[in-house]
This record gives structure tokens, sequence and C-alpha cells, in this order.
């Protein structure tokens, strides 16, 4: 067991090699306060590495996101990448960043660290989208790509995600080498080295990369709606204090979506987010000052990104709602994406191909059979979801989603794209409303078509420095007393994730009524997840969600 004078001498190891006078003056102060317990949960432990990369609170100490964690994994990175890829140092790595504290400072960092080592560095000089640096990533021919962001994370966060050089996030095996690689560098008495900026191994990434992208977002354009529609169409847009918005608006405007509103309010990068609780539209109020501005203006949809852009809310009038708003499901938009790109794309010569995650609604499939396109469905992620793409080049790749309002259109970026899927979601919108439709009349049409999927998600969240272990304890119980029925439905058969290969931690229970319940623990945030959905069309219908929800409540062993 550590003593206290253990932990005293790792703290004070730490802030001999900690480069930044904020965090050393942190740990400084909770040594001279005497404050064991925080000092334990910044010390005791290390941010893990996976396939997401790192994302945690910013501060002190190993557990934390600063700048000599930052030096030790982009150390760790780039010694892996010179022991597996034999041109890695001559390809480079792209670094970009987005507006969040110290963003810039980690990016810096870690193209110098880059730099030290040996590989070339490409350094984005401004904050950027995260579609951008993943499209930049496969661009430019680098080895792999960084882009430091916490995505909707809560302000006092940062993170750090890695793309490798054949597009998409990382998966095992590579995240756990990466991570052994920079527990070494960790361990070492050596200190990282670092290259100066002006170390002719670092280079800026040009403007040249971005007039790409936004040619390759033009190229994705669906192009049903008419000049006219489009001018017709009135538009809301909120950034969410991110990095997303000069871009979004210059891809809406140059497609001819020029009666377009910001909110104002919100769209300035800003660290501190000082107008939402939490910077994600997934979370209830984040959309109140779009819901404000669209009801003042008479708009016939509201788009929005969260912080680095690579997520899509959309939300359209609805007089049976309390504010005249209605924000669509992720499943919902991705539904309508699919329906779509589905009619009105070619597929021909190559097979089309649409993909979704276990978590996801069902639906997809459905409307797969229905137009006679390959249809696959991945763990969780979309790291997950672009390789399964990648792994079809002779498919051509129509759409993948997940309900977390991800979206990627066609095969421009390996990765989520809330700017691209907003584009495609404008030019449907314009189109269904010169045809007197609106986007509900479309989810209309599709339900009379398929039947109705009802889907929701269920957040459990954990406080506490005990936050994974209650969420390990959740999975343990539930899998120890897998329940025969659900709200008086037959269980007909549970699929455990933990036993597949990838092994994922994700339990599916299959009921006899065609619903299914999803539980699995997030990847990036102190929760568990719980996805119901359940089917309706004439001659069926499902149990409903709100009394799913109560008896996995009495299952979890949780309030509903």
């Amino acid at each position: 067991m550590r003593t206290d004078d253990d932990l005293w001498a790792r703290v004070e190891r730490w802030i001999g090699r900690d480069p930044d006078p904020e965090t050393v003056a942190e740990a400084r102060l909770l040594l001279d306060v005497g404050d064991v317990d925080a000092l334990r949960e910044r010390f005791d432990s290390r941010l893990a590495f996976g396939t997401a990369g790192l994302r945690g609170p910013l501060g002190s100490g190993p557990n934390r996101m600063n700048r000599l964690v930052v030096r030790q994994t982009a150390a760790g990175l780039a010694d892996h990448l010179l022991a597996t890829v034999p041109d890695a140092a001559q390809r480079g790595v792209v670094i970009g960043f987005d507006a969040r504290h110290n963003s810039d400072v980690f990016a810096s960092d870690t193209a110098r660290v880059f730099a030290a080592r040996g590989i070339r560095a490409l350094l984005f000089p401004h904050v950027v989208p995260t579609p951008v640096l993943a499209f930049a990533t496969t661009h430019l021919g680098a080895a792999a790509g960084v882009q430091v962001t916490a995505s909707h994370n809560p302000p006092a966060d940062n993170g750090y995600k890695v793309y490798w050089g054949d597009g998409p996030q990382i998966v095992p095996p590579i995240d756990g080498e990466i991570a052994a690689c920079i527990d070494s560098v960790a361990n070492s008495a050596q200190e990282v080295s670092l290259s100066e900026l002006r170390d002719g191994a670092i280079n800026t990434v040009g403007s040249s990369v971005a007039a790409a992208y936004l040619a390759g977002v033009a190229g994705l354009d669906p192009r049903t709606s008419d000049v006219h529609a489009r001018h017709a169409l009135r538009v809301v847009y909120t950034a969410m204090h991110g990095v997303g918005g000069e871009t979004l608006v210059k891809v809406l405007t140059d497609a001819g979506f020029d009666d377009l509103h910001v909110v104002e309010e919100q769209f300035a990068p800003d660290p501190d987010f000082p107008t939402v609780a939490f910077p994600n539209p997934e979370e209830p109020g984040a959309l109140d000052l779009a819901f404000a501005k669209a009801t003042l203006i008479g708009a016939h949809i509201i788009l929005a990104n969260d912080p680095d852009a690579d997520r899509l809310a959309v939300a359209v009038p609805d007089p049976d709602t309390p504010n005249g708003w209605r924000q669509l499901r992720g499943d919902e938009v991705g539904w309508l994406l699919a329906d779509h790109l589905l009619r009105t794309s070619e597929g021909t010569p190559n097979r089309r191909l649409v993909c979704t995650t276990i978590v996801s609604s069902s639906l997809l499939g459905a409307m797969a059979r229905a137009h006679d396109v390959d249809y696959v469905e991945t763990l969780t992620g979309f790291k997950w979801l672009a390789r399964a793409a990648l792994a079809r080049p002779d498919h051509r790749h129509v759409l993948s989603y997940e309900e977390a309002l991800g979206y990627c259109v066609g095969s421009l970026v390996p990765d989520k794209d809330g700017i691209s899927a907003a584009l495609a979601i404008a030019d449907l919108a314009a189109s269904s409303a010169a045809n007197s439709e609106t986007l509900l009349d479309r989810l209309h049409t599709i339900e009379q078509q398929f039947g109705r999927y009802n889907t929701e998600q269920w957040s459990l969240r954990f406080d506490g420095s005990d936050a994974a272990e209650q969420m390990i304890g959740l999975m343990q119980r539930l899998r120890a007393a897998i329940p025969t029925t659900v709200a008086n439905v037959a269980v007909r058969s549970c699929v455990d994730l933990i036993e597949s290969d990838p092994p994922a931690d994700v339990v599916v229970l299959h009921l006899a009524d065609e619903g299914r319940i999803t539980v699995r623990p997030s990847g990036t945030e102190p929760k568990c997840k719980v996805y119901f959905e359940t089917v309706s069309r004439p001659g069926h219908v499902s149990a409903s969600i709100a009394m799913l929800r109560v008896a996995m409540a009495e299952v979890l062993g949780v309030d509903p």
C-alpha cells in the first residue's frame, strides 16, 4: 500500500518535470495544505489512453490533461510510429486543435516532440474543426493525425484524438501498443526532448487543405433543391461556442443557403462556453438560444454543431411542442439522411453501402433491404463505422450514422462530419419545402412504409473519484442476473459482446415483441447508457419505452 510519504515523493518528482507554472502551482498548493484526497485523485492513477485517445479535466498530475501528460503522450505515439510505420518520419503527423483552454499549447508541444524525434510535424496555424483534421490526415498522406479537443465535454476538460494514416481513429491493438509506449516514456528518468517551433521539421498546414475540404464537401451536395428553394429556406445555426462556425457558414452560403442566421452569442469560439451548462446539443437547454432566435425570425430549420463540429443536431417547427420547436433524435436525422440519399443516389457501377452501430436504430437495415443496398452494423463508435466502409473499397459508401448525432456522408472524411451532414439535411429541407412538405412529413412517410421505430437513450451519470468502479459494478450486476422478462415481455435472446472479437462492454437484450435494450458504459464520459428501441406497425405493438425504462431501473438497481 502506498504511503503518504510515497505520494509526496511522486508529486515532488512530477513538479520537477512539469513545464507549466500553473499546474506546478496547483500541485504545490495541494501539498502545502495537505489535501491527500485531491493529490491521490490526481497522482495515484493516469489518464487511460484508448481508442478515443485521451480525455479528462485540465489540471496537475498524470490523471489530468496537462503539458507533461501531452508531451509524454506525443513521445509515446512518436515512438510507436517509428517502430511500426517505416516511412512515418517522412510522411509526418498532422496536428490540429480546437479553442479549449490550452489546446493551442498542447498542439504546439506535440509538434515540438514529433520534430525532436525526427518526425515531420504538420501543424495547423489556427483552430480547426475535427472533420477538417481528419480529412487532412489522408489528404496529405500523413502517417497519423492528432486533434487536440474534448469535443462536447464540459469546459474544464480537454482531450487528444489520434487518427491513423489509413484515415479513421485508432482501434485495438494499436491503442494498447501506443499506451505501452506512453507508459515507457512516463516511467523513464529521461526528459521528453523538444525542438524549437522554428525547427525545419515543423511545417504549417497551408490554406489549400481547407480549400480542398470545402471543395470536397461541395461535391457531396445532393443538389435535389434548386437555387430558389435554397434561397427560400430560412436557417438558424449555432456553433455552440466551438470552431465550426466559419466553415459551416461558408459551406451553406456557397451552396446557396443565404438566408442563414447565426446565434451570435454562441458563434465565436469560447473555451468557457458561457451560455450552456454542457456544450452538447443533446443536453437540455443547449439549444434554447437557437429556439428563441428561430421563433423570432420564423425560421424553417435549426442546425447546430457541437464544439469541434463533428456532430450535428437538427430541430424543426412543431406546433405540438411547448416552445413550437422539436429537436430531432439522432436516429431520426439518420433515417432522414438515409431515405434522402438512397432515393437520390445511383447504385452503379458499385454496390451502395450504409452502416450504423449496434446502439442505433435497426430501421436503417430495413431501409437498406428495401433499396437493395448493403448494410453493416458495427460496434459503437465511428472508428468502427469508418473501418467498415474502408474494408469495402468496391462499394460506394452512401451514409454511416450513429444515434449520438454522428453522420458521415460519402467518403470524403473517414469520421463523422457535422458540416457535410448539415449541407445534406439542408438540401432535403429545401427540396421538401418546395414540394410543400416538412421534415416531419418525411418522417411520417418513412413510418408509413416501415412502421414506427421508437428510440430513446437513458444516461446514468456517475460522480466522484470512483465513477469508473460504479459503472463496472452496474455492468457486473446486469451480467450476473440477466432478466428473463422486461415489463412482462419475454427476453428472446441476450448478446454479451464482451465475448465478441473484438470484445466490447455491451449487453443487448432482444425482446419477443421486436423491442431491443442495449446497455453499455460511455467511452468518454462517466455515464452508463441504456438504449431502447420498440417497433410498432399495423397488427403489431411493442411495449412502451416508459414501461421498459421502469423495468430496467429495477433490473439495474437504480432510480428510473
